[in-house]
C-alpha cells in the first residue's frame, strides 16, 4: 500500500530528526507485510535505492529529450540511505519494521523527497533538487515512475540469488566505493517498533 502526498509539514526522519517537505515536492512511503527475518528485511533498501535511480534515471532521459541538446543527469547511491546527483543529495530512504501477527513483518520503506522543485538548506550533505538540475516534472509523474520502478525491484527482492543480483546491481550505481565511511551511531531513542538501517550490509 502506497502513502503518497506533494506536501509534508510532521514527518520524521533517520534518528527521529524532524522531515518536511515543501509544497511541489514528493513524498511517499510503501507499506509491506513480508514474512523474512529483520536482517532480510534490512536488505529491502538496496532494491528501494535502485528503484529511485532507475525512475530518476528515466524522467531524467525524458526530460533531456523534451529539451533538446540537454544532457541527462547521472545519479548514484550514497551508503547507507541516500540518492546523489553529483555529490548532492537529491532524496533518501529510510526503512522502519514492526512484527505483526503470524511472526511477519510491517515494513515501511520511505522515500523521503526526492527534492522536486526545493532542497532544505544547511544539512550536513549539500542537497539538490531536480528543478535546479534543469529537470521539470511534477511530483506526479515522478511519483507514476517511481511506483513502476518499485514493481520491477520489488519483483527481484526474492530469495538468495535474487539478492546476489540486487547487491551487484547496487554496487554498479555505489558512489564511494574504496573510500573511508563515517558512522555516527548514538543511543537509540526508547519507542515503539524499531528502524532498519537501509542498505547496511553494502560494504
Amino acid at each position: 500500500m502506497w502513502f503518497v502526498t506533494s506536501e509534508q509539514t510532521a514527518g520524521r526522519g533517520r534518528r527521529h530528526r524532524p522531515w518536511i517537505a515543501p509544497r511541489g515536492n514528493l513524498a511517499s512511503s510503501i507499506l509491506e507485510v513480508i514474512d523474512v527475518s529483520p536482517a532480510v528485511a534490512a536488505t529491502l533498501g538496496f532494491a528501494a535505492g535502485l528503484a529511485l535511480e532507475a525512475a530518476l534515471q528515466k524522467v531524467s532521459v525524458e526530460a533531456s529529450l523534451r529539451a533538446a541538446g540537454s544532457d541527462h543527469m547521472k545519479f548514484s547511491l550514497k551508503w547507507p540511505n541516500d540518492v546523489l546527483a553529483g555529490r548532492q543529495k537529491l532524496a533518501g530512504i529510510l526503512l522502519e519494521a514492526e512484527a505483526v501477527a503470524g511472526d511477519r513483518l510491517a515494513v515501511v520503506v520511505r522515500y523521503r523527497q526526492p527534492n522536486v522543485i526545493a532542497a532544505p538548506e544547511a544539512t550536513p550533505t549539500p542537497a539538490t533538487s531536480l528543478a535546479a538540475l534543469g529537470v521539470n516534472i511534477g511530483a506526479e509523474e515522478l511519483f507514476a515512475v517511481l511506483s513502476d520502478s518499485w514493481a520491477e525491484f520489488r519483483g527481484i527482492w526474492t530469495g538468495a540469488a535474487a539478492l546476489v543480483k540486487i547487491r551487484r546491481l547496487w554496487l554498479e550505481r555505489a558512489a564511494g566505493l574504496g573510500h573511508g565511511v563515517a558512522i555516527f551511531s548514538p543511543a537509540a531513542p526508547s519507542s515503539k517498533g524499531y528502524s532498519i538501517p537501509s542498505m547496511s550490509k553494502a560494504a
